[in-house]
């Protein structure tokens, strides 16, 4: 069982920064590669982000490469996701989820299926 917590979610004007942390409680949590994803009001979650089990390898979607980056401290048990030049498409509620790293990272890292575990999302609001 994983439980996974972000934090750091709040209110930014468009080309600020926020970084999003999400704390696992498991014991080893490197058994596991790390996802980020967001979901707009009315709209899908959709993928943003993921990390390989060792952190190794990193993965984007396209809206967001250059400008988020995600990161992990396995010694903290913490995956990170910085985010800069935000915009207002950027606002969503945000989750981090796991999914074992039996399967390899570069596998379906961008579908919301293949991830067992899921946070409760934080929320990042970006004003115009």
């Amino acid at each position: 069982q994983v439980q996974l917590v972000e934090s750091g979610g709040g209110l930014v004007q468009a080309g600020g920064s926020l970084r999003l942390s999400c704390a696992a409680s498991v014991r080893t949590f490197s058994s596991y590669h790390m996802g980020w994803f967001r979901q707009a009001p009315g709209k899908e979650r959709e993928f943003v982000a993921a990390i390989s089990w060792g952190g190794t390898y990193t993965y984007y979607a396209d809206s967001v490469k250059g400008r988020f980056t995600i990161s992990r401290d396995n010694a903290k048990n913490t995956v990170y996701l910085q985010m800069n030049s935000l915009k207002p498409d950027d606002t969503a509620v945000y989750y981090c989820a796991a999914r074992s790293r039996d399967h390899a990272s570069g596998t379906h890292y961008y579908d919301s299926s293949v991830y067992r575990y899921w946070g409760q999302g934080t929320q990042v609001t970006v004003s115009s």
